[in-house]
């Protein structure tokens, strides 16, 4: 699917004032989606993004969200506002979050605001499909912070009525996040008799389920936000050797992997689910770009490791 024809799925309003709380990845590709006359500021930290984003036309509000002088410039900014900006690496509670959604408080609100969490939320579902009501099994304060956050997301929203929506997302790539390094170093994956079910999302497809859920997410609700195929996590890893001509990596039983890994990259070894992404495609009408990596990697040139054009 082209890029032109997934944009046209929904679009914000012509002059609609959208906010970026965050400037990585996946922020500015939603830019790509937005009709001309969108106006969009994004309020993130000094950095090489800043200029990324000016050149694409954003105006930038340079701020820091461990700064409670700066956060006073979010409000009354913007329409809508997706919010995509990572929690601190400390403590069960996002206190970015709830110091950001306390300065939008103080001024003219949003219509909408969409959260990116994270699948992580889930915790280790022993490979069984996972939908949004399925529990919470955080065994990490990293994911804890996200579940905190999701909560306060949805209690702003109900108690101000602002429209609000959450995007768990997977493992996200695309041309220039494959785990190429990783493969190139040989380090081991997981044999495939104890190897873990990960599931993942194309960051152009993110981008574009972030546009959507601004128009059509209410409530709080939650949407898993990823493709049509999950994979076990090995099978992903020899996925992309392949499609790249790279040795496979060497499988070793799963307490071996363990030692050999940083304990942060064995964290989403260690959990193992299949997330349902119907409510995605039912209630945000998402249409895949990419429905599996199988069908990005048809995309990719092997010399360039970028998509054809």
């Amino acid at each position: 699917m082209a890029k032109s024809d997934c944009a046209r799925q929904a679009t914000t309003p012509r002059g609609t004032r959208l906010l970026l709380i965050g400037g990585g990845d996946v922020a500015f590709r939603t830019l790509a989606f937005l009709p001309r006359r969108c106006r969009v500021t994004a309020f993130v930290r000094e950095g090489p993004q800043v200029a990324r984003l000016r050149l694409a036309g954003v105006r930038v509000i340079v701020g820091d969200l461990d700064d409670a002088g700066s956060m006073a410039r979010l409000a009354g900014h913007a329409d809508r506002i997706i919010y995509s900006a990572p929690p601190a690496a400390d403590g069960d509670r996002d206190r970015r979050l709830e110091a950001a959604l306390a300065a939008l408080s103080a001024g003219r609100l949003p219509r909408s605001l969409v959260y990116i969490s994270t699948s992580g939320v889930y915790g280790d579902h022993a490979g069984a499909r996972v939908v949004e009501a399925s529990p919470q099994r955080t065994a990490s304060p990293r994911a804890r912070r996200r579940v905190s956050a999701e909560r306060c997301v949805r209690a702003w929203g109900r108690r101000l009525g602002v429209a609000t929506g959450i995007l768990r997302a997977p493992g996200i790539y695309a041309a220039d996040r494959l785990p190429l390094g990783r493969i190139r170093a040989g380090t081991p994956a997981i044999a495939a008799d104890e190897d873990s079910y990960s599931n993942h999302i194309h960051a152009d497809d993110l981008a574009r389920a972030c546009i959507l859920a601004l128009l059509r997410a209410r409530g709080g609700r939650a949407f898993n936000v990823c493709d049509d195929l999950p994979l076990r996590m090995g099978d992903y890893f020899d996925a992309v050797a392949d499609h790249f001509g790279l040795a496979r990596p060497p499988r070793q039983p799963r307490e071996a992997v363990r030692g050999r890994v940083d304990p942060m990259l064995w964290s989403f070894m260690a959990e193992s689910r299949r997330l349902d992404n119907r409510r995605a495609r039912l209630e945000l009408r998402l249409k895949l770009a990419y429905p599996t990596v199988a069908s990005f990697l048809e995309t990719v040139d092997v010399d360039t490791a970028s998509p054809r054009v």
